[in-house]
């Protein structure tokens, strides 16, 4: 049986103060329609993150899945790169 390609995104850690689950923020760049000037735009994800343990500043990728809870739909699925604390 083909394993099936599932969406993936990549976004930053905002939140990791709950258990077992982070807040990834996506940033996008989209042209105005009008004005033709790049604009940021962001969305917010509530992933599962159960084996892995992100932190705030990371830059995770996140996989769909099945409904976990009423917001929880995606998995982190691996930390591509880990902030940098200075002090």
């Amino acid at each position: 049986m083909a394993e099936r390609k599932r969406q993936t995104i990549v976004g930053e850690v905002v939140s990791d103060k709950m258990e077992k689950t982070v807040v990834v923020q996506v940033t996008r760049k989209i042209q105005h329609p009008v004005y033709k000037k790049f604009v940021k735009r962001f969305k917010k994800f509530h992933a599962h993150a159960d084996t892995l343990s992100p932190k705030i500043g990371d830059i995770v990728k996140i996989s769909a899945m099945r409904p976990m809870s009423k917001t929880k739909r995606w998995r982190v699925s691996e930390i591509i790169r880990e902030s940098v604390k200075i002090g």
